[in-house]
């Protein structure tokens, strides 16, 4: 780790304590786990303590962890990643927040700490069904409103549900169940290291 990261590390340790659930650094990135409880109070200490300085959220975005890595994954299925930056300080960070409930995830909204979140979240909201509790306008940004489900989540069907078309006797659009057999993926194949060199 050089020093820059090192530093970083060191003034997230003094100012979070153990609110960091895990700090780690990968490939010149520090990346720390909050809990859901503590989120909302880490985002403001992150964005407000001279020490750190995050004042520009960068991204974030949903994620399901439901079949991540090799085997079978053994904590929380869904989380927000953020990343932040810190244009004074010149670094960044990647702070993941998983939800506690995996049947209805909630997490605070961070729209008030950084405002550009505000899309960001209805993003995570629509597409993989996390709530963000607080957040001033949670609602679908990319599919259907009517639309039932959230479509990043693993356990939906490839095909839909329904599907839509113009019926010309009725000279509107309808919607009726899906015409089209389910489709059965291929598994996903993880190649070893240094595969085709």
């Amino acid at each position: 780790m050089n020093a820059k990261l090192e530093k970083l590390s060191a003034n997230l340790q003094e100012v979070l304590g153990d609110k960091i659930a895990s700090l780690t650094e990968y490939v010149g990135e520090v990346t720390i786990v909050v809990k859901a409880s503590d989120w909302l109070g880490v985002a403001n200490q992150l964005r407000d303590h001279a020490e750190l300085g995050f004042e520009q959220l960068t991204d974030l975005c949903g994620v399901d962890y439901s079949e991540y890595g090799e085997g079978a994954w053994q904590g929380k299925r869904f989380a927000a990643v953020n990343h932040l930056l810190s244009i004074r300080n010149n670094w960044r960070l990647r702070v993941r927040v998983f939800a506690e409930d995996d049947e209805f995830p909630m997490l605070d909204s961070v729209a008030e700490v950084w405002p550009i979140a505000n899309w960001n979240e209805r993003e995570a909201f629509d597409l993989y069904g996390i709530i963000f509790s607080g957040h001033p306008d949670l609602r679908r940004i990319l599919s259907d409103y009517g639309f039932i489900g959230h479509p990043f989540r693993k356990d939906f069907p490839l095909v839909g549900n329904v599907e839509m078309r113009y019926d010309p006797e009725l000279r509107r659009v309808v919607y009726q169940p899906v015409s089209m057999e389910n489709r059965v993926t291929i598994p996903r194949v993880i190649r070893e290291e240094g595969y085709g060199a």
